[in-house]
């Protein structure tokens, strides 16, 4: 069990009965926490053992941390594990019921036990986003002055709803959702553990209700956790004795069919092909469709949202450049919302996306261009070209003969850009659809009118 974190020193046998029951009684997920940093799972990327975190939790010398990530992934974990091994006094609320009445309590003791005794104070905000920025601030001067020592932990990306003087006195922490692997690990152990888990109750479970649970829960140990135990406490006993669970029992736990949808097998890349390919082929029905298949599957929004960023570049282009616009704005707000809505804004994307007009001309012009400097190499530059800002560049004729654009009509003139060894040259040619026609005619007025000025 835990231990009891606080300056009024041991417990008496009330409380330690009662604490045990409540333990006892708790849901799977909160037995299954791990107590100490070697029995986290995932997370490999701050608590490995030559990460910063790993060693300033084994040293006990915490400064102001927030962690950040999508439910289930441990930050809870992660606080319960810095207080099972800190010697600081440890506190927790969660910003959706505490108000400034409660933080004025805990910097008063925290006041109390510095001054008193030398003791350290580790305040924990669960769902730190939700305190309000009045009440965000209460809390600055008491950080910034050690009063407190701040975990803060929230869902929601911490640069939108954390007051920016706290985050610039605390070290952000992504967490990462918990590789497929590690929630396997997880569900067998909670299945069959004698001491905390659910092995008294002689269950078992199927390899492919594993693999299903891991799979669906997207990352998410506690989702997985919490339809084990509902699985197991709700299935009636076998011919055997044993309970049983089978892949239907946890499809109906979890409230989803096993969509035949493996993230790391071929549907999973078949999927998300037929999704590009469905943008950038201009039927936006496919595409919202092969997005509903994704997202019912629990695939990841960020990937999505990458995937439609790089169409509306690669696909769309400057057809439509306000696709890109679209793209990014769409996986800013996807991440920032998050499910059940995000799926709004990224159908909203791939419609966007999978309606415009369609140019390749830039994705050509760059592979085109990356070949010919893999072909030859580093060709020099044209000496009008290069940087004139200092001081003997002009003995060396730098800059020498370079004509400003400005000075000219339109804004344009003709001369040497490219690399001598490389002139008339084309990478990029505009196509003949949407915005890019207007392009092609811009450049081709430019280049015919400046032709006239000779």
């Amino acid at each position: 069990m835990a231990k009891k974190n606080d300056n009024a020193g041991t417990m008496d046998l009330f409380e330690y009965m009662r604490e045990a029951n409540m333990e006892k009684e708790a849901p799977l997920a909160a037995r299954m926490r791990p107590r100490t940093l070697d029995e986290v799972v995932g997370q490999e990327h701050i608590i490995g053992k030559d990460k910063l975190l790993y060693r300033a939790i084994q040293a006990d010398k915490l400064s102001s941390l927030i962690f950040y990530g999508p439910p289930g992934t441990g930050k809870t974990t992660l606080a319960k594990v810095i207080a099972n091994t800190t010697s600081a006094h440890f506190t927790q609320i969660n910003a959706t019921v505490a108000g400034k009445k409660d933080m004025e309590d805990v910097v008063a003791q925290a006041k109390e036990l510095q001054g008193m005794y030398g003791k350290r104070t580790i305040l924990f905000i669960d769902e730190i986003h939700r305190f309000n920025k009045g009440q965000q601030d209460y809390l600055l001067p008491f950080v910034e002055d050690g009063t407190l020592i701040l975990i803060g932990a929230t869902t929601e990306n911490p640069y939108f709803e954390v007051n920016g003087a706290l985050l610039s006195r605390s070290i952000i922490f992504e967490l990462k959702p918990l590789p497929m692997e590690g929630i396997r690990e997880l569900i067998k152990k909670a299945v069959y553990d004698m001491d905390r888990g659910m092995g008294a109750y002689g269950a078992v479970i199927d390899e492919d209700a594993v693999d299903f649970l891991a799979d669906i829960s997207g990352g998410d140990a506690r989702q997985a956790l919490n339809a084990v135990e509902l699985g197991v406490m709700t299935t009636q006993r076998g011919s055997d004795g044993r309970i049983h669970v089978t892949l239907d029992v946890a499809q109906e736990c979890i409230q989803k069919r096993a969509a035949r949808y493996d993230k790391g097998g071929d549907n999973h890349y078949d999927t998300i092909s037929a999704f590009i390919k469905s943008m950038r082929g201009s039927d936006p029905d496919a595409a919202v469709y092969y997005l509903a298949r994704m997202l019912y599957a629990g695939e990841s929004v960020t990937f999505i949202a990458r995937r439609i960023m790089i169409c509306a570049s690669e696909d769309v282009g400057n057809a439509d450049p306000n696709a890109l616009v679209v793209a990014v704005n769409a996986s800013l707000a996807a991440e920032r919302v998050g499910m059940p809505e995000a799926q709004l804004i990224l159908s909203q994307a791939a419609s966007y996306v999978a309606c415009a007009p369609k140019s390749n001309a830039a994705c050509n012009a760059i592979s085109e261009a990356m070949q010919e400097v893999e072909r030859t190499g580093n060709l020099p530059i044209p000496p009008h070209l290069q940087d004139s800002h200092y001081k003997g560049a002009a003995k060396l004729g730098r800059g020498i003969g370079y004509k400003y654009a400005h000075d000219f009509p339109n804004h344009y003139v003709e001369q040497q850009y490219l690399p001598y060894e490389l002139s008339g040259r084309e990478f990029y040619r505009p196509s003949g659809n949407g915005y890019e026609v207007k392009i092609r005619e811009h450049m081709k007025r430019l280049k015919e009118e400046a032709k006239k000025e000779r």
